[in-house]
């Protein structure tokens, strides 16, 4: 579960990045808040819309299991534990 946070995270913060390289390679100090500011709402959306596409793709394509959960269960006098088949 930490993983998938992890990587959810880091696909969030794709545009910042890239932002950051764009500001080193258009030569201004990407330190400066001034340069941040007015581009910030359009960084946080474009993050959540990877964030989203992400999740929904993850959602559609990914592999699906055929088995289901058996709950624990009693068989000729014993308890059987519960399992995924």
């Amino acid at each position: 579960m930490l993983r998938r946070f992890i990587e959810e995270f880091a696909l969030f913060l794709i545009p910042f990045a890239l932002f950051f390289a764009y500001l080193l390679v258009a030569g201004r100090n990407p330190l400066q808040r001034t340069h941040w500011d007015p581009h910030s709402l359009r960084l946080v959306l474009a993050g959540l819309a990877l964030v989203i596409a992400s999740l929904v793709w993850s959602g559609l394509f990914s592999e699906r299991s055929s088995s289901g959960y058996v709950p624990s269960h009693m068989e000729n006098g014993r308890l059987v534990p519960g399992q995924f088949r």
